[in-house]
């Protein structure tokens, strides 16, 4: 029996808004601890101490090997791959024909005509697709997907950060480690292991995210827990990690722009309905029944830097026509901590209810969008929020007119979908409720 496809998702289905909007909600649940303390102070440690966070388990590995990887990577991707090679990582974005993104990941490249793509999958996936349907030498040698079990995994791989982070490196490596620019690649040891390391700031504090085989994986992970005794070290849990991308900036909560347009339609007809792209669900205030308006661009999401057009990809010509009112800018909008109380406060009333905020994270949906507003006119969209413990408030990512991107700002978030809400599972009726909001025009907070 033939596995049914995204596209024969859609057509059975017969409205895509619905089927986005109001179906089922399949939330990605990570494969490890909720807690090993508890989140706040497994926040208060990536600023105070050093934290450990285990993240062998939850992304998707794709590697790719042949002469073809960089021409097929290049062909895809917004950024340019002028002197890419071994011992280089990168942060990699792909887009559709109209420039709007399908999905971004970090690529790894430890030896010539040798890619790792890691991350979401969505990204992998688009390249998977062409490295199996497009004359490129390419082969797909493993994928390694989610799972609990470290022997289900070809790596183990761990982050280790805080202010605290390069003394215990130094205790576990027996010595100064070797000098490694943000974004760059080196080795070390852990112990008798040898790893390879990106310096790499996903908490916005210094540390370095490694990996190595899978096999050592356990003895490595002892070896850290250990040495990081006097160093107050704290491992991190699924709850919080989503915590650590909202305050280092990165938007991982974006609906891939794939579900519309005929040029798109073969890749929707060749991934699974079961795949992640098939189980996506999209809500919030955004609620204008159209999924394009859920589609971004690079320059929404803050890539617009790696846009470079010294070569020919997959959505140039959209980038390259973009008008310049078209590029909303990414910012980090603070909530007004009397708004977000009144949210709470509505629980305990015999009136109306507003839309619930769970901590440390208010994601109800896969990939939800809300209204930004600026008095009655539309200059935005917010991800969802999380609570950060260093600011002692809820704060979202967002994408703004660029004009409005600047410290100060004072705007207007729509928290909660209208009529009620959708028909997801995830919502409670409720009304919507405005919430001020404050622009920080630094999202990226590095220390």
């Amino acid at each position: 029996m033939a596995t049914q496809s995204l596209q024969d998702k859609i057509d059975a289905h017969g409205d895509l808004w619905s089927m986005l909007y109001d179906g089922p909600v399949h939330r990605f649940e990570f494969p490890i601890k909720p807690e090993f303390s508890n989140w706040v102070d497994e926040q208060i440690a990536w600023r105070t101490s050093v934290i450990f966070q285990n993240m062998s388990h939850h992304m998707t590995d794709v590697f790719l090997r042949g002469p073809d990887v960089i021409r097929l990577l290049s062909d895809l991707g917004i950024n340019s791959f002028a002197g890419f090679g071994p011992m280089q990582a990168k942060q990699y974005v792909v887009c559709n024909h109209d420039g709007h993104v399908i999905g971004d990941a970090v690529l790894f490249c430890e030896e010539e005509n040798a890619v790792s793509i890691v991350g979401k999958p969505m990204a992998a996936n688009w390249v998977r697709y062409h490295a199996e349907t497009g004359d490129y030498d390419v082969e797909v040698e493993l994928i390694d997907r989610p799972s609990p079990n470290l022997t289900d995994r070809k790596w183990f791989r761990y982050q280790v950060q805080g202010p605290s982070a390069d003394k215990l490196f130094e205790e576990l490596n027996g010595g100064a480690l070797p000098g490694i620019p943000f974004f760059k690649m080196g080795r070390f040891n852990i112990g008798p292991h040898e790893v390879v390391a990106l310096n790499h700031r996903m908490s916005g504090f210094p540390g370095y995210e490694f990996w190595g085989p899978s096999e050592v994986g356990e003895e490595v992970r002892d070896l850290i827990l250990k040495a990081g005794e006097k160093y107050d070290l704290t491992q991190i849990g699924g709850r919080t990690y989503p915590v650590t991308a909202a305050v280092s900036g990165w938007v991982g909560a974006v609906l891939p722009a794939i579900y519309t347009g005929d040029e798109m339609r073969a890749y929707r007809e060749w991934l699974p309905a079961k795949s992640p792209e098939g189980r996506q669900a999209i809500g919030g205030s955004l609620a204008t029944g159209n999924v394009e308006d859920f589609y971004r661009t690079p320059y929404d999401l803050g890539y617009g830097f790696m846009v470079k057009f010294d070569h020919d990809f997959i959505g140039r010509a959209a980038l390259e026509a973009m008008a310049p009112e078209q590029k909303l800018k990414k910012v980090r909008l603070v909530w007004n901590q009397q708004d977000v109380v009144d949210i709470y406060a509505s629980a305990f009333s015999g009136g109306d209810r507003y839309k619930k905020i769970e901590l440390p994270v208010g994601n109800y949906t896969v990939a939800p969008s809300d209204k930004v507003l600026r008095g009655d006119e539309e200059v935005g969209v917010s991800f969802y929020p999380a609570y950060s413990e260093a600011d002692r408030a809820c704060i979202s990512l967002a994408s703004i007119r660029s004009d409005l991107a600047v410290d100060g700002q004072e705007l207007t978030l729509i928290w909660g979908e209208p009529d009620g809400g959708s028909g997801k599972p995830t919502v409670e009726r409720h009304v919507q409720k405005a919430v001020r909001v404050v622009v920080d025009s630094k999202p990226i907070k590095r220390h």
